[in-house]
């Protein structure tokens, strides 16, 4: 890896252009390790600046819009397709980067980026329900949570503004899967939604010193969050909703018109490091999809309930698809009316 980078930087230095020597990236917020950066900065020269985003939908705008200045993005796996379609990512072509070899077999030939010619791993996890035991004594696992909320929770229930998240949940709670388009099940969502929207504080991005002060005592959250605010606050605890709980994959992918592309694609490489890839889990208490990364995570992330889940749920778990384009139109017009 070391030989890759360093050849990088050296043609970045012999380039003499201003631009050669950094990269933009747009990532959601609080989930870079600044370790990761700095280690990154010092390996190669190349300076780092992050920029947050809160939901896909808000990145893919941003970057549809133009005149971003990015050069790294890191989307869902359902919204991976979207951007390769629309042609905003760069086929960087990991799969022929020298650290590919890391790469857990399991998440080379996907759905989203078949052996890998776009995207690598960043983070993979699971969308479920976060709960302040304290607060509240009944079974954490289940959408019920906020979508037909205890009485001791109304009013401080926090739900992620993300989409397909929330809708994956939805839809699985009222006996639906992900991308259907049965209006009688999406009737129900809507209405469901709309009326427990009436029992929840917000919708906010980022709430992990809210939660472990107590301001806010349940919601729907993502599980490494979750773990980060259980490490700040010992009675809080994630929940897989027996409904149906979302897992997910974050992937890092090169925009098709960066500036610093061949900066953008070392990067891609050094995250396929084991201790790099370990070392974005050791901040964000996500796992990742490196093999031999495990060997420098913490210790407490080997049995934490937020990353193994547990048995009887396992099956639970459903990967969200890339909708049809008029099913996640539907989905687009219900998220509307909740915004409302």
């Amino acid at each position: 890896m070391k030989t890759f980078l360093a050849a990088v930087s050296a043609m970045a230095v012999m380039t003499g252009a201003a631009s050669a020597k950094e990269l933009n990236i747009y990532n959601w917020g609080n989930y870079t390790n600044p370790k990761l950066i700095e280690k990154f900065e010092a390996e190669t020269g190349i300076k780092v600046t992050i920029t947050d985003y809160d939901s896909n939908d808000t990145a893919l705008a941003k970057v549809k819009a133009g005149g971003h200045g990015f050069d790294v993005v890191v989307p869902s796996a359902s919204f991976v397709p979207i951007w390769i379609s629309e042609g905003l990512l760069l086929e960087s072509r990991p799969d022929q980067m020298e650290n590919f070899k890391n790469m857990d077999p399991v998440w080379i030939d996907v759905d989203w980026d078949p052996g890998r010619h776009y995207t690598v791993p960043w983070q993979w996890g699971t969308t479920g329900v976060v709960v302040n035991t304290k607060y509240y004594k009944g079974d954490i696992d289940t959408s019920a949570i906020f979508m037909d909320p205890p009485e001791e929770l109304k009013g401080k229930i926090n739900v992620v503004p993300e989409m397909g998240d929330v809708m994956g949940l939805a839809i699985m709670y009222y006996g639906g899967q992900p991308c259907t388009a049965d209006k009688e099940i999406l009737k129900k969502v809507r209405d469901g939604l709309v009326e427990a929207k009436k029992s929840w504080l917000g919708m906010d991005y980022g709430n992990i010193e809210k939660f472990a002060k107590e301001d806010i005592w349940a919601g729907v959250n993502w599980n490494g969050s979750t773990f980060r605010m259980r490490l700040a606050n010992e009675t809080i605890h994630y929940g897989y909703p027996k409904e149906g709980y979302v897992v997910w994959m974050d992937s890092v992918g090169v925009l098709k018109d960066a500036k610093n592309p061949e900066e953008a694609k070392a990067f891609q490489n050094f995250l396929m490091d084991p201790e790099n890839a370990a070392l974005i889990s050791e901040f964000a208490r996500y796992a990742n999809g490196i093999v031999g990364s495990e060997a420098f995570m913490p210790e407490d992330m080997k049995t934490a309930r937020e990353i193994i889940i547990p048995a009887e749920l396992k099956d639970k778990g459903v990967f969200i698809p890339t909708c049809a384009p008029e099913t996640q139109a539907l989905y687009t017009r219900i998220w509307t009316d909740l915004q409302k």
